[in-house]
């Protein structure tokens, strides 16, 4: 017996987030790995040496990103997903056994790498398999396993740190990371290929089966599944007439240029959050609020829960300048134990309210604005969703280079900014969040439920500033809709 449609998709959209819970995991083993007595004793790593393990991360996936974007066209997206989790492997086992410091940073430049491939290919991945009414669910599984990837990766290192003395204490989480790339490695050979990418390829019956066994538990008469296949290949059709051969050319259009800012913008906004901060220095800022030692990893094992668990719940605002007035006030030299706690909360909180307003991307509110503009689930799901099939390659690769530079900037800026002014490096964070949410206001139409196929329209007639705005009037019925007005038509017809 087929299983639902729906619940096939999301599974299928869980197995390929797994590459989320890699990222997930790996950012935040970073922390405990660079404190590590053992690890330390071992390699003598200078500070330069030790910031490379975290930007290492980030700024290999830049690279990546722009390879996948090649090479899932041409490839597939299948193939490119089974590739990079075989990468990761190797990348993990170079970091597992490493007996000098560059066995470390080839393992994480390698890892790097295969992170901005799988950023880039997964969320194109799923938008592209999942029905329009189902689509920012299973896209937002991204984040959702980022989160699980994170509490894992915090509670196993905290473990391995309090629990372990010699290089067990840092080789173990490293070794753990294979685990799940490799089972996303072999189960890729189970997951289908795009339809959309199938019909781009001229493979239009592998398409039509494929959409439905995705929408329709392999009903390939299926009313829905008919339009939505006659749509996709109507759009290749067209858009093949006027795609991008190159990157330049996606800026010669005013709907692609359009996106192209708007996806870079938000990924950069993401970082601009101040949440990598946290992700890879939490020992030093704690240090700066009088917290030291094996608490600092515990309270940052608390607060990777309090990640996942604020996933699903509504936050209208992050008061992460609670946490910098505290700093101010009450520096590590104070000793005083209402701020100790004051900080550690007020971190808490912020953390809570990030993870908590991108369930808004997912599931779009009454008003049809998403709210949380600033938030890492809004970074991946809509620059995945709002591109024609013939440019979002290219343009998700943008997008995710984009996050990965402001990243790596972060990573890098950080330790000098703490070091150098103190208390006062977050403020900049505190006043980017006010502007980019009054930028995403201003200038982000909804995208919610509205067709892949209809993207185009919707960015180049709906008006430059959004605001408030209703721009439904700018993209014509989905698919579903066109359905069951046919079925109407037909039971009338039946009928008379």
């Amino acid at each position: 017996m087929a299983l639902p449609s729906k619940v096939y998709q999301v599974l299928v959209g869980v197995f390929a987030a797994l590459s989320s819970f890699l990222y997930g995991y790996d950012l935040t083993i970073v922390a405990e790995v660079v404190v590590s007595q053992s690890f330390n004793r071992k390699f003598h790593p200078s500070v330069d040496e030790i910031g490379l393990v975290a930007s290492l991360l980030t700024a290999g996936p830049f690279v990546g990103a722009a390879l996948a974007a090649t090479t899932s066209d041409f490839l597939g997206r299948r193939v490119i997903i089974g590739t990079g989790d075989v990468i990761f492997c190797l990348g993990g086992a170079l970091q597992t056994g490493a007996e000098n410091y560059s066995y470390v940073i080839g393992g994480r430049s390698i890892s790097g790498c295969d992170v901005g491939i799988l950023a880039m290919i997964i969320p194109l991945y799923q938008a592209e398999l999942a029905h329009p009414d189902i689509r920012g669910l299973v896209t937002g599984l991204q984040q959702f396993m980022l989160g699980v990837g994170g509490v894992c990766g915090a509670w196993i290192s905290y473990g391995t740190y309090i629990g372990f003395t010699n290089d067990r204490q840092w080789r173990i989480p490293f070794g753990l990371q294979i685990v799940p790339a490799a089972l996303l490695a072999g189960l890729i050979v189970f997951f289908p290929e795009s339809p959309r990418w199938l019909i781009k390829k001229g493979r239009s019956e592998d398409g039509l089966r494929t959409l439905a066994r995705l929408h329709s538990a392999g009903d390939t008469e299926d009313v829905w599944v008919i339009i939505e296949h006659q749509q996709i290949q109507d759009s290749v059709a067209h858009e093949s007439e006027i795609e991008a051969k190159s990157y330049t050319e996606l800026f010669r259009d005013r709907a692609n240029f359009r996106r192209v800012v708007i996806a870079c913008a938000i990924q950069a906004a993401t970082q601009m959050t101040g949440i990598s901060t946290i992700q890879y220095y939490s020992v030093t800022i704690f240090a700066q609020g009088g917290i030291k030692g094996e608490d600092t990893l515990r309270y940052q094992a608390i607060n990777s829960v309090i990640d996942l668990i604020s996933e699903d719940l509504i936050m209208l605002f992050s008061r992460q300048d609670g946490s910098t007035v505290l700093m101010a006030m009450f520096p590590a030299s104070a000793n005083s134990t209402g701020a100790y706690w004051g900080f550690i909360i007020m971190t808490w909180l912020f953390n809570f309210c990030f993870s908590s307003m991108g369930s808004l991307c997912a599931y779009p509110p009454p008003l049809g604005k998403p709210i949380g503009s600033l938030t890492d689930e809004l970074a991946w799901v809509i620059p995945a969703e709002m591109y024609d099939n013939q440019t979002r390659a290219k343009e998700v690769a943008l997008a995710t280079m984009a996050s990965f530079a402001f990243n790596t900037m972060i990573g890098q800026a950080t330790p000098l900014g703490m070091a150098n002014v103190g208390w006062r490096f977050y403020i900049l964070f505190v006043v980017t969040n006010i502007t980019d949410a009054l930028f995403f206001w201003s200038f982000l139409p909804e995208t919610g439920k509205v067709p892949l196929e209809e993207m185009r329209r919707l960015f180049s007639e709906s008006p430059l500033f959004v605001g408030s705005r209703e721009t439904s009037q700018y993209f014509t019925p989905n698919a579903s809709q066109l359905a069951h007005e046919l079925d109407e038509k037909h039971q009338v017809t039946t009928v008379e």
